[in-house]
């Protein structure tokens, strides 16, 4: 079943296969291209970074935007666009390469960066930077701001396999700012069983512990074959309290079940920075939120019929952690605080 990934908001391919061009070997081979591309020094974890933390440079990038930039990129901080999350798109039309100074767009790397843990923040850079290479790399991202630095406001960050935010908590009871997306596409676009050199691929991998984890009859509620079709903002619609949800309930769990849970979640929060990581688990644990998720594994997107599950998902009535990995990985986050 072929799921291609699709750019909205300016002209661009599909997906494209990326087969022909191998993920970077190894660190040395990575930090070798970012440092041919003058982007090293902009990997730098947000303590690091000169200026602060990642809210910090955003408003040291609102500052920096001339007047003709703002109109292009900036908007109401309630614009509809806000809200919008899609595996391939340029929220706005210009790009990082082609739109801001130097400086710009180092700020623009620092933000994104920063918003990352620093074990991750080099490889989800280079993600981003392969997965588009056909198209310019990170460069050909896009960015928008809404409201302002200050009061309320947020920084989206798109391209392909890739929508991250930066609020400063102005959007209450959301973690993350919002719904995002990652995905990768490591040696080519569909990926076999092992999903080689895929950065994402390990969180599959812990996922299917808990599976493995499960006795027969939870293995039963666990598996389906109905999973969520992808289409763009609505994907990440919550259940809420009255709809349905796939899978085992957690309160079918063990003590010990739900600590696995507990920590594949925490793995799977890993690439991100400390503060959104902190922020998504206490929406999910609040109010006995964590024994209302659902866990479900869908057995027909097994590459390879090798029972280690693709596929899967934890849902809530105010959260869902989408996790498809066929023909290679995307992600859809949305968590809400419970209304």
């Amino acid at each position: 079943m072929s799921h291609p990934d699709h750019r909205t908001s300016g002209s661009f391919p599909d997906c494209p296969d990326t087969s022909r061009r191998g993920f970077m070997k190894t660190t040395a081979a990575g930090l070798a291209l970012l440092a041919a591309t003058g982007t090293a020094g902009s990997l730098l974890a947000a303590d690091e970074a000169k200026g602060g933390d990642s809210e910090t440079l955003v408003a040291q990038l609102h500052k920096s935007l001339t007047e003709p930039q703002k109109k292009a990129v900036c908007f109401a901080f309630d614009h509809p666009l806000r809200s919008r999350v899609e595996n391939n798109w340029n929220i706005t039309k210009p790009t990082v390469a082609d739109f801001y100074t130097k400086d710009q767009q180092a700020l623009i790397r620092d933000i994104f960066n920063s918003l990352h843990s620093e074990e991750y923040a080099k490889r989800v850079y280079a993600q981003v930077d392969h997965d588009s290479e056909d198209i310019g790399g990170f460069g050909a991202s896009s960015i928008a701001l809404f409201g302002e630095p200050g009061q309320k406001f947020e920084f989206v960050f798109t391209g392909r396999h890739v929508t991250r935010r930066c609020d400063g908590n102005s959007v209450e009871g959301a973690a993350f700012g919002g719904p995002i997306f990652y995905g990768h596409a490591a040696k080519s676009f569909s990926e076999k069983a092992d999903h080689a050199e895929n950065i994402y691929w390990y969180q599959g991998l812990r996922a299917n512990e808990v599976f493995k984890a499960l006795d027969g009859k939870q293995r039963e509620k666990s598996l389906r074959t109905d999973s969520r079709p992808e289409q763009g903002t609505a994907t990440v619609k919550l259940a809420g309290k009255t709809g349905a949800m796939h899978g085992v309930p957690m309160t079918d769990l063990s003590k010990d079940q739900k600590d696995l849970v507990r920590n594949v979640m925490a793995d799977v929060l890993a690439p991100f920075r400390k503060t959104d990581a902190d922020e998504a688990m206490k929406l999910v644990e609040a109010d006995g939120g964590f024994d209302l998720l659902h866990m479900a594994f869908y057995k027909n997107m097994d590459i390879g019929n090798d029972g280690v599950w693709d596929v899967w998902q934890i849902e809530g009535p105010s959260m869902v952690w989408y996790f498809r990995g066929a023909p290679h990985v995307h992600t859809w986050v949305n968590i809400r605080a419970r209304g």
